[in-house]
């Protein structure tokens, strides 16, 4: 794994995008279509602001796919996942296609198979990810299921993680976070041929540390990226605050 440190959320964003634009133009370059993974939340703003800013991607041959979502939240919901990409990548570059998660599907399992169909049919060029307040991984909670092969999964989301999503601003108070989601399993996002991690702020400073410095666990889920041969990881000054000296 590759760590860089940058002095501002706004400088570590824009050096995020650089790195994520160029596996793009590879894979449009060495194949025709790139297909790429997408994260979400707060700590996602400003690269995807810059990504969706850059002008040298042939868009149309760009095909994503959906990390995680809620289930039984409706498409309409301020915390959907779906609009929230439609609004920050959709709607900016108009992509070649995305597949999206139905989390108010009315059978989740099923839809958490459909959408493993999808992905297992094409490889992918990069996954774009973030670092949960308490390690997660997608919504891969601690202990995160490091041996199932099954491209997505039907996961409990723990109070941590739900408060992180109250405090981020998403819900009007803890019970209306949803309890479920399907989230796209670790080894599925380990998969990817590359991964750029984008973890800014200081409230990710312990989760940083922690999965960068603790040993490889499924306790600090997203620890398992440094055993990925071509992730990088971008972090703020804050992110990395906890960090021991080099």
């Amino acid at each position: 794994m590759e760590i860089k440190v940058f002095p501002t959320k706004t400088e570590m964003a824009a050096a995020a995008a650089r790195q994520a634009a160029d596996a793009l133009r590879r894979a449009l370059h060495a194949r025709g279509k790139a297909h790429v993974i997408a994260a979400t939340g707060a700590s996602q703003f400003e690269f995807l602001d810059a990504l969706t800013a850059t002008t040298a991607i042939d868009w149309p041959r760009v095909v994503f796919f959906h990390l995680d979502e809620y289930v039984g939240l409706p498409e309409s919901h301020p915390a959907s996942f779906r609009r929230y990409l439609k609004e920050r990548i959709v709607a900016r570059v108009r992509p070649g296609g995305f597949h999206f998660i139905e989390g108010d599907a009315a059978d989740p399992a099923a839809e958490a198979r459909r959408v493993g169909e999808l992905i297992r049919a094409h490889p992918i060029d990069a996954a774009f990810v973030g670092i949960g307040e308490n390690g997660h991984l997608a919504f891969n909670d601690p202990p995160a299921d490091f041996e199932t092969e099954d491209p997505y999964l039907l996961v409990t989301l723990d109070e941590a993680c739900r408060r992180q999503q109250l405090g981020e601003g998403w819900f009007k108070d803890f019970e209306e976070v949803p309890r479920r989601a399907i989230s796209m399993s670790v080894r599925q996002i380990l998969k990817s041929q590359r991964i750029v991690g984008v973890v800014p702020d200081a409230r990710k400073a312990r989760a940083v540390r922690d999965c960068l410095e603790e040993e490889v666990s499924p306790l600090r889920p997203a620890s398992i990226l440094r055993t990925h041969p071509r992730t990088t990881l971008y972090l703020d000054r804050a992110s990395a605050s906890l960090l021991s000296p080099p």
